[in-house]
């Protein structure tokens, strides 16, 4: 039985039981969740203590990677150019929609209300902009990581590995591979504790849906099309890059994208559909092997252009189902931070890497990492549009990158 049927398993159970106890005996169902709960709990605080590592880790694994590909030459750095900016577009896109879009629906406060249950903190916008700002740069980094204060953590980490990228190679390749070693040695751990996943996600869903009732999975419907739309809509976002900046006529690039988008949806993996990408950009839209035969494989391994929609769209779920209004400065975080995590995470099975980083930007934000786990069992059903989005910005990414390299070739092959 795989990983994602297991936890499809307790999550199922959990839902069933929780809310039979909750229309045949509400009574029992509290004393229950009560009982299961610190279980849940226990399981919740297991991936928590990983956060702090891990996000530091990768943010300053994350900017040392961008600067050794931007090395490469003109067209490598043209390309981290087009990520960077492709990345943070998705993120702004999903802070300024998600929240729009949630925000014409009334949460259940049954699920509000069960979700608080868990005891976190929920962030506030109280301070001002002046304490918010003195807060960026942390007087003590080890108590900021000690308090897990995500957001000065994070600056110091920016600070960190921009600071990295100016000295010698050798003593910066040292460092670089022990905080490799050390997001990697974060990671196992997510994988072990995955491996009792499917019983806290029970325990999890089981005391939610025993407070909350229907409202819970009618919650969880609400996540699921909110992703698939934001999905879809950065599909056809991506389409109109390419036609407008790279410069494809769109039956020409709809020619070689869908077949590329049927080998994502089939595998549901970036790097399986890396050879019918290669194959299509050259053979079908006419992109060089010298730009395609760069682009695409540091695409796979830096871009997921889907991966700053899931966190926003996450984040921005969270507080809508807890009501609380995000500010623009904690978006405005999350944005920044999903750019730095998407390129630094590693290409892991889509539970693991769920995890591992959506907590980063959750917890950065100021929002309770409890719903997670549930959220992450019920996003295999929108990972399929994931994937597809990520094929199709690499694809659209390239073909940015063949136009502004100038290439007579590619451009008598984007107008034929």
């Amino acid at each position: 039985m795989s990983q994602t049927a297991r936890v499809l398993a307790g999550l199922v159970a959990g839902i069933l039981i929780g809310m039979l106890l909750a229309w045949q005996a509400p009574d029992l169902g509290l004393r229950i969740a009560a009982i299961v709960e610190p279980f849940g709990k226990l399981w919740l605080n297991a991936l928590q203590m990983t956060v702090v590592p891990l996000v530091f880790a990768l943010v300053v694994v994350g900017i040392n990677q961008a600067s050794d590909a931007a090395h490469s030459g003109r067209v490598a750095r043209q390309a981290i150019t087009s990520f960077v900016i492709l990345l943070a577009g998705a993120g702004a896109m999903t802070a300024l929609l998600a929240p729009l879009a949630l925000s014409m629906l009334q949460p259940d406060p049954a699920v509000a209300a069960a979700l608080r249950g868990h005891g976190e903190a929920v962030a506030t916008s109280g301070g001002g902009w002046a304490d918010a700002l003195v807060a960026l740069v942390p007087s003590n980094a080890v108590a900021a990581a000690a308090a897990s204060a995500m957001l000065p953590l994070v600056s110091f980490a920016l600070f960190f590995g921009f600071a990295l990228t100016r000295l010698d190679a050798a003593p910066r390749a040292q460092v670089v591979g022990l905080l490799k070693a050390i997001s990697d040695a974060m990671i196992v751990i997510v994988h072990w504790v995955l491996w009792a996943a499917p019983l806290g996600i029970f325990a999890l869903v089981l005391a939610l849906t025993a407070r909350a009732g229907l409202g819970m999975l009618q919650a969880l419907g609400i996540y699921i099309l909110l992703e698939c739309a934001l999905y879809v809509l950065a599909v056809v976002l991506l389409i109109a890059v390419a036609v407008t900046v790279g410069k494809q006529r769109f039956r020409h690039f709809m020619a070689g994208l869908v077949p590329v988008q049927a080998v994502a949806a089939s595998t549901q993996s970036s790097l399986a559909t890396l050879p019918a990408m290669l194959d299509s950009a050259q053979n079908r839209l006419g992109i060089p092997a010298r730009v395609s035969g760069l682009v695409l494989p540091m695409a796979v391994s830096l871009f997921r252009i889907t991966s700053p929609i899931q966190y926003l769209a996450t984040a921005s779920f969270i507080a809508w189902a807890l009501g609380v209004d995000l500010t623009a400065a904690q978006l405005a975080t999350g944005v920044a931070l999903s750019v730095l995590v998407s390129m630094g995470s590693v290409g892991l099975p889509g539970q693991a890497i769920f995890l591992a980083t959506n907590l980063p930007i959750t917890s950065t934000m100021g929002l309770p990492i409890a719903p997670l786990p549930v959220l992450m069992a019920v996003d295999a059903i929108p990972d399929v549009l994931a994937t597809v989005g990520n094929v199709t910005g690499d694809m659209a990414a390239t073909a940015v990158v063949e136009a502004r390299s100038g290439n007579p070739e590619g451009t008598l092959s984007a107008t034929a």
